[in-house]
Order: C-alpha cells, then structure tokens, then sequence
C-alpha cells in the first residue's frame, strides 16, 4: 500500500537559516502520525509544506498522490487542516462557520447542508448551532474547527496542536473523534508536545532545531542507544515523600538521570545496582517505598535524552 504522505528531503531556508533541513518520512494511510519537537524546531513549518501553503527551497512531497510544489491546489482540496489557534470566525454562529467553510469548499447548498449535518453529529455539535462561536469554551471550539476540516470529506487530516490549551475531559474527546476517524481510514497528521497523546500514535518524529532525529514506532523509540545507555538499569519507584526523595536521589553517586512522575521517581541507574540497594539509599528520605520496579523508558524519557543527546552534540 503506498504512503499517503511523503517527504524527501524536505527543506525550507529564511535568510541563511534552515528552519526545515533534509527532512524524509513517509505516513501510511489510515494512521496516525505523531510529529513532535520543541516550540520553534519546524514542526508548524513543515506542516505548511505538505499542505501547499510554503514552497519548499529543496526536496519533494507529495500528498495523496499530489506534489505539493507543482500540483498545490489540488493537495489543498484533498486535505483538512486544524491551526494550533482557532481560526474560526468569532462574530459568526457555529451554523454560519460551517456554511461560510462549505461554500469556501466550492461546496453546493445540498451537500453544505447534508455534510454541515454530519460533521455536527460526528462532533456532537448540534445543541450549539445557533451560538456564537465565541461563546464556546476552548473544547467546543476545537470541535468546531474540527467539524470546519471535515466538511469536505478529506483523505488526510493535518492537525497542529489541535489540544493546546483545552481541559484534559475535552482533550481525551477530541481524541476519541480522531480515533473515530484513523478507524474510518482517514490519515492523521498530528503535532503536540502532550507525551500521552505521543502515545496513542501509530508512529512517530522528532525534529529538533529544524533536522529530523528520530522515526519510527514507540518501540523502535524506545531502543533507541541514547534513551538507555549501555551499562544502566532504570527503576520506578514509588515512594510517599516525593520531594525530600527526588532531592536525595539527585545525590546518589550512581545515579544518571531522576525525573518525578506522580508519586513516582524514575530513576537511571549504573548497571549492578539493585533495588534493594536503591531502596535503602532513599529511604530515610522516602519515608515509606511502596515498591522499586525495573521499567522500560516512557515516551517522555524518550524525547528528554533525545533532546539532551542532540543539544549536547
């Protein structure tokens, strides 16, 4: 099955600096691609290369099929696209952003209608036709943006942070309506420095300062030599005060690397200690361990090395 998505050696220069530098992926259809990095290191750049909206200064994409260079506006029709603000219009109701979007569509009355129907059922938008779309709380407008990209029925859904800034309840049910979608054979291309939504995607990159360092699954991620080193074990434990315990650990002279989750510290340790041998190194501090754990690395332990490995090269 052909990609639906792909970059080859995608770049686009300002000045003298390389925002987007020799940048290669592909994204197969149906999935749901996860494109991570920090605040300026070209993810919104790239988004707008694949969306025809910036003209690439070397290499080729294409998407569904069209170049984005030479065939642009047909990329444009096939594609939906969320900005990382909402970009609706305020003074409008929700009924009227989405016959203002369908007829910019080139839509006709019958199948504005029809398709304004549907994307408000698939986005439970309905109860809100006749509110102004200012009014809506930032979960409902997402939706509403949401239901805008879908009216006219795209193969591939580019999303820009599409979560930034909404409440965790309205973030998971955005999440199920792109689950909803990828299971109907949409291709979601999705940027977000969330780690739990990095989690739920089919595959992942990394791009930093503009290069693309790490692709692949979560599993391949995670093998990943930088994320643990040879010659290191890495421990969850779990623990009452967390504080007092983080600060002891940053003291252990064996310890590479400590990060809090919750009420747990995972903690990277030199090969040959053990867990009883970290518990009673922390627990005077501690005060009660509940339990020392060998884990793997999480998605976030993940892009922290990454990203250290890479600022210190």
């Amino acid at each position: 099955m052909s990609a639906t998505i792909v970059a080859r050696h995608l770049t686009k220069r300002y000045g003298d600096r390389d925002v987007v530098h020799d940048v290669t992926f592909e994204v197969s259809p149906g999935s749901i691609f996860g494109f991570l990095g920090p605040n300026g290191s070209g993810k919104s750049t790239t988004i707008k290369m694949l969306c025809g909206l910036v003209e690439p200064n070397a290499g080729q994409a294409s998407v569904n099929g069209f170049d984005v260079k030479t065939q642009s506006p047909q990329v444009r029709r096939s594609i939906g696209y969320m900005s990382q603000s909402f970009s609706l219009y305020g003074d409008l109701t929700v009924r009227e952003n989405l016959q203002f979007y369908g007829r910019a569509y080139g839509l006709d009355a019958g199948r504005r209608l029809g398709r304004a129907e549907e994307v408000s059922a698939l986005t439970g938008l309905g109860p809100y036709a006749a509110q102004l779309a200012q009014t809506l709380s930032g979960g409902w407008k997402q939706r509403l943006a949401l239901a805008c990209a879908l009216l006219h029925e795209p193969a591939v859904l580019f999303l820009d942070e599409p979560t930034a800034g909404i409440d965790p309840v309205a973030r998971r049910a955005l999440w199920d309506l792109l689950f909803n979608l990828a299971g109907k054979g949409m291709t979601l291309f999705v940027t977000t420095h969330y780690m739990d939504e990095a989690e739920r995607c089919s595959a992942l990159g990394y791009i930093y300062d503009g290069d693309l360092i790490a692709l692949g699954t979560l599993d391949e991620l995670r093998s990943l030599p930088h994320v643990d080193p040879p010659g290191t074990v890495r421990y969850r434990v779990t623990v009452d005060r967390i504080m007092p315990a983080f600060a002891q650990a940053q003291k252990l002279p064996y310890m590479r690397d400590v990060t809090i989750f919750g009420r747990d510290l995972h903690c990277l340790v030199e090969q040959g200690i053990t867990s009883e041998r970290l518990r009673a190194d922390l627990i005077e501090a501690a005060g009660t361990i509940d339990s020392v754990d060998r884990i793997g690395p999480s998605i976030e332990d993940v892009f922290v090395a990454l990203t250290r490995a890479r600022a210190a090269a």
